[in-house]
């Protein structure tokens, strides 16, 4: 867009000023989008890292996008993403903790491609842990609209996801879960947390989850990433005596 030009892509001349601002785990300031962090703070297996030891450990970070959508709707913020890296140095897991979805999805696909050297913990390589965040800023001379409204604007224009197919059929007797689910353009899952249920049931939703079929988001005759929120049932789930999680009420 004719005299916009983009805070994130100035910055590329030194990845290392934007790239990272990489956090102490912690709870994320609240998004309406995102709600289910809680019941993946539980103990991790391997070490998280803060920002100055994550930062020294990346080699090669291709910077995301800035969706052409979200500039000219003037959509701006930040996406805070879970990363978990693994013992040979790559990103084996990307979790959104919080973020407009089109922001988001761009995130998760540039940080899949990010390499570390490998975290060294009592003389092995080891996986580790880390927060990142990004910020997506328009450097324009005026902007009449506020991020908040310009967001909310936008959101009013989008046609939600919908679920085409499931094969589960869905009754009382079978467990269940509340899931967020973060959708692509071409309505396939790329991100996704329990939002009420049973946590050791979570593998066993996304695995059911594969088998469904989305119809993406749409603003106008464009298909967006999007947020969608759906119970998906477990079928031959072990029984349970845990407690639900805590964001199940």
């Amino acid at each position: 867009m004719k005299g916009t030009s983009i805070a994130l892509l100035c910055l590329l001349a030194w990845p290392h000023v934007w790239a990272q601002r990489i956090e102490a785990e912690q709870q994320p300031e609240g998004d309406p989008r995102l709600g289910g962090e809680q019941q993946l703070e539980e103990k991790q297996p391997f070490p998280v890292l803060d920002a100055k030891k994550a930062t020294r450990l990346l080699l090669d970070q291709r910077p995301p996008e800035y969706p052409a959508l979200a500039k000219v709707n003037y959509i701006q913020g930040r996406v805070r993403v879970r990363l978990v890296v693994s013992p040979a140095g790559s990103v084996a897991e990307a979790h959104v903790l919080s973020g407009n979805p089109l922001l988001a999805a761009a995130v998760l696909n540039s940080v899949k491609s990010w390499r570390y050297r490998p975290f060294v913990a009592k003389g092995d390589s080891t996986s580790f842990a880390t927060t990142v965040e990004v910020n997506f800023t328009l450097r324009v001379k005026q902007i009449d609209l506020p991020p908040a409204q310009a967001e909310s604007d936008f959101r009013r224009q989008v046609k939600p996801p919908e679920v085409l197919a499931k094969p589960e059929k869905f009754t009382s007797a079978i467990p269940s879960v509340r899931m967020r689910l973060l959708l692509n353009a071409e309505g396939k899952v790329i991100d996704s947390e329990i939002l009420r249920g049973i946590p050791s049931l979570f593998e066993g939703a996304k695995k059911s989850l594969e088998r469904w079929v989305f119809r993406p988001a749409h603003w106008g005759s464009l298909t967006v990433p999007w947020y969608l929120d759906v119970d998906v049932p477990v079928s031959n789930a072990p029984s349970q005596g845990g407690t639900r999680s805590p964001s199940g009420g």
